[in-house]
């Protein structure tokens, strides 16, 4: 019977509404897109598919949503998860596609925006709980993953695609030196000092990444859906970007991504291409939905 208690207590706590700290009317825009993407996945029965092609099947589904920067960044004070499908960028297009295939895995009748904001909140913040406050927030893109994965969410597989290197001598503290950049930070400049810590402790978590002049050898390794993060050369921050892996018919591994040179999602170049276009990326990491 404890055992029974236990898993009941834990399928319980899995179907939690999400803490949602804000209106809907401002957490949760476009209703009637995420509507029409349920009764697509509905209708195709995408739920049968591993949830790593049910994450490339949601971000091919978005493709053309324009490309709109700052879509976390919601509120002055108040955090609460939030989705948009009217504008993503890089992080909220990975995010909700992630999010739109781990939500129909549970198979409701009607699937409401608190169930993907409950999935949102999971994976977006520390611990997948939001308490309302800014620093709930995992604000970098190598502790998302790392966090992510602890509470298997994701595999972090970057040293089963390719070989690796070590990252070394970098900081990793670009919000905390521009806060004026972070809506947040500007109306709460008290947070930054708690902010900078939590930087100083992700600086020192061992980072390796793929370099970009290997990718092309591992593009075969990669699968439709895996979460790829851009590592950049610039100092202060470890990823610059994050979009998807696509497998195409032309036998090569593509970036999807929500663009901000294109303005919108798109499917774009061959990944080890992508790279070589810009001399700032270094290589890549990869996590794979579990």
């Amino acid at each position: 019977m404890k055992r029974r208690h236990c898993l009941l207590t834990l399928l319980a706590a899995s179907r939690a509404p999400a803490a949602e700290h804000l209106p809907q009317k401002r957490t949760f825009i476009g209703v009637d897109r995420f509507q029409r993407l349920v009764a697509l996945a509905k209708a195709r029965n995408w739920r049968a598919q591993p949830i790593g092609q049910r994450v490339a099947l949601f971000g091919q589904a978005m493709l053309g949503t324009k490309y709109v920067a700052w879509t976390l960044e919601i509120d002055d004070h108040v955090e609460s998860p939030s989705v948009t499908f009217l504008g993503l960028d890089c992080w909220t297009f990975f995010e909700t596609s992630l999010g739109l295939a781990r939500m129909i895995e549970t198979p409701r009748e009607v699937y409401t925006p608190s169930d993907l904001l409950r999935e949102i909140e999971r994976t977006r913040y520390r611990g997948g709980v939001c308490r309302g406050n800014y620093l709930d927030r995992i604000h970098y893109l190598d502790e998302w993953f790392t966090d992510n994965a602890a509470r298997g969410h994701v595999r972090y597989i970057t040293s089963q695609i390719g070989p690796v290197v070590r990252m070394q001598g970098r900081s990793n503290d670009e919000m905390s030196l521009n806060p004026r950049l972070y809506r947040y930070l500007k109306a709460n400049p008290a947070l930054v000092p708690a902010l900078n810590q939590i930087e100083r402790r992700l600086e020192r978590v061992p980072f390796d990444y793929i370099p970009k002049a290997q990718v092309a050898a591992c593009e075969s390794r990669l699968r439709s859906g895996d979460i790829i993060g851009i590592v950049t050369h610039r100092d202060h921050v470890f990823c610059s970007h994050v979009g998807l892996a696509i497998q195409m018919a032309d036998g090569r591994c593509h970036l999807m991504h929500a663009s901000s040179t294109a303005k919108k999602v798109l499917i774009d170049k061959p990944l080890h291409d992508y790279l070589a276009g810009v001399k700032a990326h270094a290589g890549i990491v990869v996590a794979r939905a579990a």
